[in-house]
């Protein structure tokens, strides 16, 4: 067998590459919008369409692939030797609503493409290799996120889901069904996996770190942990010309004092603390009424856990505090509570030497962003490798990371994969 620090065929890996860049392009049709971006949301027809597709490109190089219980899909590359625990790579495909032809989609097409090169060169691995499409990471349907790793890990079930609805009414296990899966609660964890040996993801960085240190690979140490709340403050709607302004209860009033004070306390705290209000509704609003009830979200993150519950703590505290003295009422739900989580060591050092290997500039750093890795982190190793993005720019049509780049992350990944299939990590319990 051909060993990895050998010279590999060049063209054979560059033509792999090649075709990564291509189907990259292919993918981002699936939900593509006219006039730029994707969107491609959970249980959707171009979500659909897209897992289907993956599942025959998988098929043609030669993986086992299908789909899980609730719309993940895997790519098996089966190893001889069964004792081993097999090494899982990939990202997600949904997208947020007019976001970027990169965000996860780059993950699943170059762990794809790299499990259909090492079979193509190499042949049958001594340990599992499998890639996964993962089902839903962003959240940007209905108001959870990690649905597809969040079960495979077994930190999610399907009472998770039972009461959460989009924001067209639609509730989760409805949309499950109309796109053909199964919705029982009867089985909470019908597609958690326990054989998992490591975990490994590749992504764009969607910050501008590396762009600006002028590195080629970021070396992810660590993922914040983040807390996603929904808030509703409700007061009275009420005529905007007969309401004198010191009779009212204005929701949309007290709520703007509230993102001012969220923005206010965060430059306070100061690095890596970031809070931020992204999405937020007024009930029934219109130009001639006091708005009486006003619904926002919030996303807390931070690399330590204690400052993250700290901040949450005397941030709604104060929301209270505005809530009392305008008298309304505010209710907050929380929606996403995921601890920080450190990436494993050893595989870490794995894409080091691959970096080396191949001389490519590298740096360790942590994840502002959240990521599928912090879910497998607890229970199994877990790492993930970094490519830039341009202007850090993400979750927007704009998004963009150099073709070069994107060939660096790929080869580097290859590298990885193979010591774990083929090389010297290969007979490594994991």
């Amino acid at each position: 067998m051909a060993k990895m620090n050998e010279q590999p065929q060049e063209d054979l890996l560059a033509q792999y590459g090649e075709r990564m860049l291509h189907t990259l392009e292919w993918l981002a049709a699936f939900g593509a919008d006219p006039k730029g971006g994707v969107t491609r949301l959970l249980y959707t027809e171009p979500w659909l369409q897209a897992q289907l597709a993956l599942i025959d490109s998988m098929q043609s190089m030669g993986l086992k692939a299908d789909f899980d219980e609730i719309g993940n899909v895997f790519g098996k590359l089966q190893g001889s030797d069964s004792t081993l625990k097999p090494v899982l790579t990939g990202s997600h495909i949904d997208t947020v609503k007019n976001g970027g032809k990169y965000d996860g989609a780059y993950g699943v097409i170059a762990s794809m493409m790299a499990l259909g090169y090492l079979k193509a060169m190499y042949g049958t691995p001594k340990r599992t290799l499998e890639m996964v499409s993962f089902c839903e990471e962003e959240g940007s349907r209905f108001p959870l996120a990690y649905w597809g790793s969040g079960h495979v890990s077994g930190v999610l079930s399907m009472v998770d889901g039972a009461h959460l609805a989009d924001p067209e009414g639609v509730t989760l296990l409805e949309a499950m069904a109309q796109a053909g899966f199964e919705t029982s609660l009867a089985v909470p964890h019908p597609a958690k996996r326990t054989d998992i040996g490591a975990y490994l993801e590749i992504h764009i960085e969607q910050g501008s770190v590396l762009e600006v240190k002028n590195k080629q690979i970021g070396v992810v140490t660590a993922i914040v942990g983040q807390i996603r709340m929904t808030v509703v403050v409700t007061g009275t709607p009420n005529h905007a010309g007969t309401t004198p302004m010191t009779m009212r209860r204005d929701a949309l009033a007290a709520v703007a004092e509230m993102v001012a004070l969220t923005e206010q306390m965060a430059l306070a705290e100061g690095e890596p603390m970031v809070a931020t209000v992204g999405r937020l509704e007024v009930k029934r609003g219109t130009s001639n009424v006091v708005p009486g009830e006003v619904e926002f979200t919030l996303d807390i993150r931070h690399t330590d856990e204690r400052k993250i519950e700290a901040f949450r703590a005397e941030l709604i505290g104060k929301f209270k505090k505005i809530a009392v003295r305008r008298d309304l009422h505010i209710a907050t739900v929380e929606r996403l509570n995921t601890l920080p989580v450190a990436m494993d060591g050893g595989i870490s050092l794995e894409i080091e030497t691959a970096c080396d290997f191949y001389g490519y500039t590298h740096m360790r750093m942590p994840s502002g962003a959240g990521h599928d890795a912090q879910l497998f982190g607890p229970i199994c190793p877990s790492a993930m490798i970094f490519v830039p993005s341009q202007a850090g720019i993400s979750h927007s049509p704009e998004e963009f990371t150099k073709p070069e780049a994107l060939i660096v992350g790929f080869q580097t990944l290859v590298h990885v994969l193979y010591q774990y299939g083929y090389g010297g990590k290969a007979d490594e319990n994991l």
